[in-house]
């Protein structure tokens, strides 16, 4: 049976390839930092790091480094085991706790992944008799955290809130018991923020709960680092957040849901993806809490992430690249066309910068584009060295522009 199917995956495999929307994979040889060093993918050697998501510059840091080391020898390596079996450490519980006091929530609820933090939410909270209205280009978890639930599904165009009112009235005048309005804080391929204070006016004008995917945001967006909810001041108003440990908070993994106090004791009785899934590795949580140590002082990793971005921003609208508009360190550079995307790509490997082209499915067709993300561990000249990379890159690709 299996050669009938080989020849099927093989054709579609080529026809990805032909498309131009192959995805391969660069192995690099030392930890995630603004340098490091390519193994494989046709370049070897050290280049710059313009795709990760150390947006402080955290991945690396000795003390988060240390307080792993430590961690190792005082609660050891893996729990082998749900949090409701015997998967709970006091690690654990340190971390939920402090992840609520840092987010102004009730309570928090450790994920394997804010993938699977996504996915436990919807089909807990919301039955066949609920609605969930969200945004056009929220995160794929989202969407497929979506799906594995009953509630009536509405969408509206990103950040367009006279049709997220329509959406609301829809779903009022169907007979929805519960409404739970939906949005990432920031769009991860755009960089667009969500108009939070808006879309709570709304929530509160429609008796609707807000759900927020803070993951691109928290830890250096906002006055203290608490994301998009601090930013457009209505912390008090979000029902629930969810998020990762995975980038700003030390690059590692693991997700988690803070959110009403309610909501979350639900979550650790009906939320699939907590109950069969194992712990969070009791080292992530433990230099989950140096990284929150960290953040209390952080204003000036803040302050240089926020002057790297405007460079790199300003420096090549200069240079005739078209940046979509926005001030996150998420700076998407429009190409277009997907295989263009990726020999850019390439080619700005061979200069010592490394980016990644974005292509259909995770971008829509026709809009590839290189998505540059700035971090505080970069300098002045790393970014200058990264713009005249890709001017040069685009001579030799032979186009005018992006």
């Amino acid at each position: 049976m299996f050669e009938t199917v080989r020849d099927d995956l093989r054709t579609t495999l080529d026809e990805i390839r032909s498309a131009g929307l192959h995805k391969p994979e660069r192995v690099i040889g030392t930890p995630q930092s603004a340098a490091v060093a390519v193994t494989s993918g046709g370049t070897a050697g050290e280049v710059l790091n313009f795709c990760a998501n150390n947006y402080l510059g955290l991945a690396d840091h000795p003390e988060v480094v240390a307080a792993a080391k430590d961690a190792l020898d005082r609660w050891g390596y893996g729990m082998a085991s749900v949090r409701f079996i015997c998967g709970t450490q006091e690690v654990h519980k340190e971390l939920e706790a402090r992840l609520s006091a840092f987010l102004g929530q009730e309570d928090t609820i450790l994920y394997s992944s804010c993938f699977d933090a996504n996915g436990g939410v919807f089909e807990t909270l919301l039955g066949a008799e609920d609605a969930v209205i969200s945004d056009a280009l929220n995160h794929a978890s989202i969407i497929d955290g979506i799906r594995l639930s009953k509630a009536r599904r509405f969408r509206y165009a990103n950040r367009d809130m006279a049709e997220l009112e329509a959406r609301l009235k829809e779903a009022t005048e169907g007979g929805a018991r519960r409404k739970l309005i939906v949005t990432d804080g920031v769009f991860s391929m755009d960089g667009y923020v969500a108009p939070l204070q808006e879309i709570c006016d709304l929530a509160e004008r429609h008796d609707a709960m807000v759900m927020v995917d803070d993951s691109h945001a928290v830890g250096f967006v906002g006055p203290g680092g608490r994301g998009t909810p601090e930013l457009h001041g209505v912390m008090d108003r979000v029902d629930i957040i969810t998020g990762t440990l995975g980038k700003a908070l030390g690059g590692a993994s693991g997700g988690y849901v803070a959110a009403r106090a309610e909501i979350v004791e639900l979550l650790r009785q009906r939320s699939r993806p907590y109950l069969f899934s194992n712990s969070l590795a009791p080292v992530i949580a433990a230099a989950s809490l140096k990284v929150l140590d960290l953040l209390e002082s952080a204003g000036d990793l803040r302050e240089r992430l926020a002057a790297n971005t405007a460079l790199f921003r300003t420096k090549m609208t200069e240079a005739g690249f078209e940046i979509l508009p926005g001030d996150h360190a998420i700076a998407p550079v429009m190409i277009g066309d997907a295989a263009e995307a990726g020999r850019m790509a390439e080619l700005l490997l061979e200069r010592g910068v490394y980016v990644i082209g974005f292509s259909y499915p995770v971008v829509p067709m026709g809009a590839a584009r290189i998505r540059v993300q700035l971090s505080a561990a970069h300098s002045t000249a790393d970014v200058e060295r990264a713009v005249a990379a890709f001017i040069d890159a685009r001579a030799a690709l032979g186009t005018t522009g992006a």
